[in-house]
């Protein structure tokens, strides 16, 4: 399943890069999106192999701040392509005779910086503010790879603080993506709902349907880990909730892209 996410998001990349027709807002942030879900996936999955090859489950304190740097800001950066995609399909239906003019290489380019700021300066707080809490010299997380709540949970110190701003960020950082990807998409459907031809209702809505398909499928994962965490305290069924989250989203991006993009399957040949 790794390979076949990592292999999938690198055919997407090497698609959109080598087919000129596909250097388009839309496709250069496709191209991003699969950049992040291999680094996302790499950052925990192929210590697990090498724990479940070895039958040695220990990681290094160094490579366990590692690990939370890295899934924190893959994650936030997953959330914010999302809506930044979701703000180029809104444009694209919307206000299609603007597209090229809005849609300039500029903004693309600083939308995506943007958010790769954003989101380093806060993976980076969360990972100093780790840093200040004490550890038992062996700690035992109930899980396959260093999650941020996890790790906060088990240190010997006061917490307070780092609760404080993990739940703010969450507030801020999960909620400001999912408000803007939820108001794009009840522009595109009132825009859609005023199209006469059935035809051109079908054309609005094709073109968006992929990122649907992929943003329903982040938000489901997201929606089952916390139910998963917040109904059991069953580490087992917790960590099996984001073994799905960590491991099938990134595979079946790919397959829902290129099965369902007709440029894509174009350029794949």
């Amino acid at each position: 399943m790794y390979l076949i996410t990592v292999f999938g998001n690198l055919l997407i990349i090497l698609a959109v890069s080598s087919d000129s027709h596909l250097h388009t807002p839309m496709y250069f942030f496709l191209s991003n999106l699969s950049f992040v879900d291999i680094c996302f996936t790499s950052t925990t999955i192929p210590k697990m192999l090498w724990n479940i090859q070895t039958q040695n489950k220990v990681i290094t304190y160094e490579g366990c701040i590692t690990q939370v740097y890295f899934f924190t800001l893959f994650v936030g950066l997953d959330d914010f392509l999302l809506m930044v995609m979701a703000y180029d399909r809104f444009v694209a239906i919307c206000h299609p005779l603007h597209y090229k003019v809005i849609m300039s290489a500029q903004l693309c380019g600083l939308l995506v910086l943007v958010s790769w700021v954003i989101n380093v300066l806060h993976s980076f707080l969360q990972t100093l503010m780790v840093l200040s809490l004490s550890f038992s010299r062996e700690v035992i997380i109930p899980h396959y790879f260093c999650e941020l709540k996890q790790l906060v949970q088990l240190a010997c110190s006061d917490t307070f603080l780092n609760d404080m701003v993990m739940y703010f960020a969450t507030v801020l950082l999960g909620g400001a993506p999912l408000a803007g990807i939820l108001y794009s998409y009840s522009r595109i459907v009132s825009t859609i709902c005023e199209i006469s031809s059935a035809q051109g209702k079908y054309k609005a809505f094709s073109t968006c349907a992929s990122h649907l398909s992929v943003v329903s499928l982040f938000y489901c994962m997201c929606l089952g880990v916390y139910l998963s965490s917040a109904a059991t305290q069953s580490s087992h069924s917790s960590a099996t909730a984001l073994v799905m989250y960590t491991v099938v989203t990134p595979m079946l991006n790919p397959f829902i892209y290129s099965l369902r993009n007709k440029d894509i399957k174009t350029a794949l040949k």
